[in-house]
């Protein structure tokens, strides 16, 4: 199998989003945490939805039969639906019929906007603050408060965050020798600047730098010059273009470039064509594999303040009984503990949610990857589409968008015309 096929497939996950809304006031409902049983005592069941392959799916099972055995009245049944599209896909035609739906699922929250506008997802509050099957607040869940937010849908914690990643820089630190280049980009400016000095100095053989997800590049520009996701950007407004002209200037140039066909920079990073990319922190094993012995690679925060908080989370359908409600639960928090956490990111590559792993000493020492020693600084700002009516569709019709707007761009036609049939495009997704 193909490097690049290979990165697509693990690492799918990393480029999708998952949304934020306002905090959820935090307090339980005393009659729904009544209904909470404080123990499992007789066998129960829950079924898990997932789309997770390779050594992720690997490593769920390893930590699914470690908690098993920590409980034995409790039965955990893993079922892979195939890619993140196929699961989507599956959850949206079960949820015709409820009742055939798992006890809960992988999801990004845009997927389950409906579910929860038509109350067929449980809110995971009462759990949270339930001291036996939960932690008694979320605080002392210690996961990271912006991504527990980022499992909200409309306010309510509907989900609990499990597989995350953030984009981030990866560099050639070889070439930045070799060109001159004494200071890793923390602004867009610095970006665009290495990358014209390295396309320069390399007499036109090397680009220097490209975004994998076009998309995440629109809304995270956009949010860098203050505008929020929303259905009030207009897309041919002069901020808009800024953002816009940015790349379409450096494609006409030479010193950007997107990742087209291979859909991942990571194939012509490794293979010394692009001296650094912005792309999820999930991918990162598979640069290492690619790169190998050729060149030291190093990685960074993303240049500009705000960095993408992408991947999936965990959610609850209300069907289940008050039993497989509560297993589930107890279920999820072993997912997220610093133990799972620590293990599953040293083995997966997709960061902790907790925070004690993200400042831990065993994590930061992982001495196979580059990202663990430096994470805590990448994240410091993160951010995710709102989760409304449409967002998702509006966020992933920008990929198409994007890369019309470019391939004009590379054409050296004025990009006026692509940029206003863009806009009618981003108004439908909108307003469908």
């Amino acid at each position: 199998m193909k490097f690049s096929k290979k990165l697509a497939m693990a690492a799918v996950a990393g480029l999708a989003l998952v949304g934020t809304a306002a905090c959820s006031n935090g307090k339980s409902n005393s009659s729904e945490s009544t209904k909470i049983p404080s123990k499992i005592t007789k066998k129960t069941n829950v079924v898990f939805w997932h789309g997770m392959t390779g050594v992720q799916q690997a490593t769920l099972q390893k930590l699914t039969k470690e908690f098993e055995k920590e409980n034995p009245k409790i039965t955990v049944k893993l079922e892979n639906q195939g890619s993140y599209n196929d699961l989507q896909a599956k959850i949206n035609s079960t949820l015709q019929s409820p009742n055939n739906l798992p006890t809960i699922t992988q999801a990004y929250p845009g997927w389950l906007y409906t579910a929860a506008q038509n109350k067929m997802l449980v809110n995971l509050t009462p759990y949270i603050n339930n001291k036996n099957v939960g932690w008694g607040s979320s605080k002392k869940s210690d996961i990271r408060q912006e991504l527990l937010e980022g499992a909200q849908i409309k306010g309510t914690q509907y989900g609990i965050p499990f597989n995350k990643s953030i984009e981030t820089l990866t560099y050639n630190k070889d070439m930045f020798k070799k060109y001159g280049i004494k200071k890793v980009p923390t602004t867009m400016e610095e970006l665009k600047e290495a990358s014209e000095t390295i396309y320069k100095k390399s007499n036109h053989k090397v680009v220097g730098a490209g975004f994998d997800s076009l998309s995440n590049y629109y809304v995270l520009g956009m949010k860098n010059d203050g505008v929020n996701f929303s259905n009030k950007i207009n897309f041919n407004g002069s901020t808009s273009k800024s953002v816009i002209n940015y790349y379409a200037d450096g494609i006409k140039k030479g010193y950007f470039r997107v990742a087209g066909s291979e859909h991942y920079l990571s194939g012509p990073f490794a293979n010394e064509k692009v001296a650094m990319f912005i792309g999820t922190s999930a991918g990162e094993g598979f640069v290492k594999q690619g790169v190998g012995n050729k060149f030291t690679y190093d990685v960074a925060a993303r240049p500009g303040k705000y960095t993408m908080q992408q991947g999936t989370d965990i959610y609850m359908f209300n069907h289940a009984s008050a039993d497989q409600k509560a297993a589930a639960f107890k279920y999820m928090k072993f997912l997220v503990s610093k133990s799972s956490q620590l293990k599953w990111a040293n083995a997966t590559g997709y960061i902790p949610v907790n925070n004690g792993v993200i400042k831990s000493s065993e994590y930061k020492s992982n001495k196979d990857l580059k990202l663990p020693a430096k994470l805590d600084d990448a994240m410091k700002n993160l951010y995710s589409v709102p989760v409304e009516k449409n967002s998702n569709a509006a966020y992933t019709q920008l990929n198409s968008i994007m890369q019309n707007i470019l391939s004009a761009a590379q054409k050296k036609q004025n990009i006026n015309n692509a940029i206003n049939a863009g806009k009618s495009k981003f108004d439908a997704a909108w307003k469908q």
